[in-house]
């Protein structure tokens, strides 16, 4: 798929429109296995609820950052389990190529 939109994650990821490889999934939050990975091992992390970035948290997305949280640990463990090592970041501003929220959880080194 060749998406030139601006929430990768609203747009295709969120709506089904793509088959993806999830790890986790609840009301809030979807973790799944990068469609364009960066790393040999990428997984992303993402709210349901559209939120622009990291800047753009409310008070009021304090429990769905909780459950966030608890994800990237897991997975994140998970990971160093399996590889020895994990990476988890996000990005804010020009540096964010999707303007939603999103954490990147990654093993091994750049693709």
């Amino acid at each position: 798929m060749n998406y030139s939109g601006n929430d990768f994650y609203c747009d295709v990821a969120l709506k089904g429109t793509m088959a993806l490889k999830i790890e986790y999934e609840s009301e809030r939050v979807l973790a799944f296995h990068h469609t364009k990975p960066s790393w040999p091992v990428h997984i992303v992390v993402v709210p349901k609820k559209h939120i622009s970035s990291l800047a753009a948290l409310q008070e009021e997305d304090v429990p769905l950052l909780l459950e966030i949280v608890e994800v990237l640990k897991a997975l994140s463990s998970q990971m160093e389990r399996e590889y020895g090592a994990a990476r988890i970041l996000t990005n804010v501003g020009k540096y964010q190529d999707s303007k939603h929220l999103h954490w990147h959880i990654n093993s091994g080194e750049p693709l």
